[in-house]
């Protein structure tokens, strides 16, 4: 590819990407960040997961340099135990969409700003959702019903709406909030539980794993030229349009792989076989 020597920084999704599905390291890719370490080249983590829970698969002794987490809301060096960055949604915009979301009777999770967003509040609608109570008791010690008779009074990290595969509901949904919210985005994610609901992401409307790495590009002096990213799903297309290099693995879904460079499964050491081409 004429390139071999010149990455400075390599971005990596966690979940589906550069773990196994049983959420380990495999020797390969953990020999890889290694060596990356030894050539002088960063080594980025670009994640859903709230920090705690990028830790908890992510062991303090693993040779990452920096982790994007929250989907960008927070920035985090990896050695040096540091919050370096954090943008969360304005508590006026908090409070709004929350009515909104409540009137619209969606089942949804509000988190709490960063660094503790791992902790949130939320709210049932009136129809029965398995998702939500599956991943609600998944967060159960972790989350507290959302105020109703007196105000948030609270920034917030994002909110998490979900409901059945109805792509044309999702559409129309994000369209009606980012008219009437234009501080926030909407980002589409595939359930982690593997379900086939759709999950919806809202966050501050600048936060993206591409924003987060491209702060760290600028802090460390790095051009966006001498990037890598590799990723599996919609959540990651804003770190893959900002990576100069950027691959989707083969579990991700088909309509990404046109627009990205193709390599194996998150099964079958897909960091490694990337890395290794442009190194």
């Amino acid at each position: 590819m004429g390139f071999n020597g010149k990455i400075k920084l390599v971005a990596t999704d966690l979940d589906g990407t550069f773990l196994r599905n049983d959420k380990s390291i495999s020797p390969e890719n953990l020999n890889m960040l290694r060596s990356l370490g030894e050539k002088g080249i960063f080594r980025v983590i670009a994640t859903g997961r709230n920090l705690e829970k990028t830790m908890a698969v992510i062991p303090a002794e693993t040779p990452f340099d920096y982790v994007v987490f929250s989907s960008g809301a927070g920035v985090y060096d990896h050695q040096k135990n540091e919050l370096l960055y954090s943008q969360n949604i304005s508590e006026e915009v908090v409070q709004k969409l929350s009515d909104y979301l409540v009137e619209c009777d969606l089942n949804f999770h509000l988190f709490k700003p960063v660094p503790n967003n791992h902790n949130c509040w939320y709210h049932r609608g009136s129809v029965q959702c398995s998702e939500f109570e599956n991943y609600f008791n998944y967060l159960q010690s972790h989350t507290e019903p959302l105020p109703t008779n007196r105000p948030i009074n609270s920034d917030a990290c994002q909110f998490l709406v979900v409901f059945p595969n109805k792509l044309e509901r999702f559409l129309s949904l994000k369209e009606n909030i980012e008219n009437q919210f234009p501080e926030v985005k909407v980002v589409r994610t595939s359930s982690p539980l593997e379900t086939g609901y759709i999950w919806m992401e809202i966050f501050h409307r600048s936060v993206s794993k591409g924003n987060g790495v491209k702060f760290v590009c600028d802090s460390l002096n790095i051009g966006h030229e001498y990037t890598l990213g590799i990723g599996n799903d919609f959540n990651d297309l804003d770190l893959l349009e900002f990576t100069n290099y950027s691959y989707i693995v083969d579990n991700g879904p088909d309509e990404l792989k046109s627009q990205f460079f193709n390599t194996r499964s998150n099964e079958e050491n897909a960091f490694t076989l990337v890395v290794q081409k442009h190194i």
